[in-house]
């Protein structure tokens, strides 16, 4: 049943395939991964009947359907397989933020990772908020850049729910990074959360020896907005 999900999205997928427009999108993610073409609102117009509930597989399936679309070549399948499993949101498991874990670490970059940390890792962390801690230590201690990309943008959705005291923490186990996905998401984090604290933000960004790229992506809203 599983494949046959999967085929049928793929001939979907196929039918209307730009070949040119794949080319671009090839190259703007660094020649890394392979695209049938489709721009966004194509993409997202074919996919519309295989996430109803009707036709999506049982949630018992998620993980095995998730591993089989991360295995083909085409980057739209990642797309198509984060925005599957974030529609079982509302019965996710503790064992499934193994396969948010798995999702970050294969075929890793910003366009799936910073969609995996907010949309599912975020929710998941609302649900078991006891696993929490536990679990982003270890992305912190893991050496994976991507894993502790998503130790900061797990949050970024939160509004007022943002733990403003484990942010800190976050942030101070990773500041002083060379690595700019690190560097360019604790600016992010921090950017987002000043549309909602402004006057938390500030005072952090004021108190606290930052990057200058994270200290100019934290700033941008509230500098716009003086």
């Amino acid at each position: 049943m599983m494949t046959g999900f999967i085929d049928k999205l793929e001939s979907e997928y196929t039918k209307q395939a730009d070949a040119e427009n794949a080319v671009h999108q090839k190259a703007y993610m660094r020649n890394q991964f392979e695209f049938f073409g489709l721009t966004s609102p194509v993409r997202r117009e074919i996919q519309k009947p295989f996430l109803r509930q009707e036709n999506r597989p049982a949630k018992a399936k998620l993980a095995q359907t998730v591993k089989l679309l991360w295995e083909k070549p085409q980057r739209e399948f990642q797309y198509f397989a984060m925005m599957l499993a974030e529609k079982y949101a509302k019965s996710y498991c503790k064992e499934d933020i193994l396969l948010f874990e798995w999702m970050i670490t294969h075929k890793s970059w910003w366009d799936t990772v910073d969609f995996i940390a907010p949309h599912l890792a975020g929710k998941f962390f609302t649900l078991f908020p006891e696993k929490r801690n536990t679990v982003v230590d270890e992305w912190l201690n893991s050496g994976n850049i991507w894993l502790q990309r998503s130790s900061l943008l797990f949050q970024l959705n939160y509004k007022t729910r943002l733990d403003t005291e484990f942010l800190v923490y976050v942030i101070n186990r990773l500041n002083g990074s060379a690595e700019f996905f690190i560097n360019k998401a604790i600016g992010w984090i921090l950017r987002q959360y000043s549309k909602t604290n402004p006057q938390w933000v500030a005072g952090f960004v004021n108190s606290t020896p930052l990057p200058p790229l994270s200290k100019r992506e934290a700033l941008k809203v509230i500098e716009r907005n003086r």
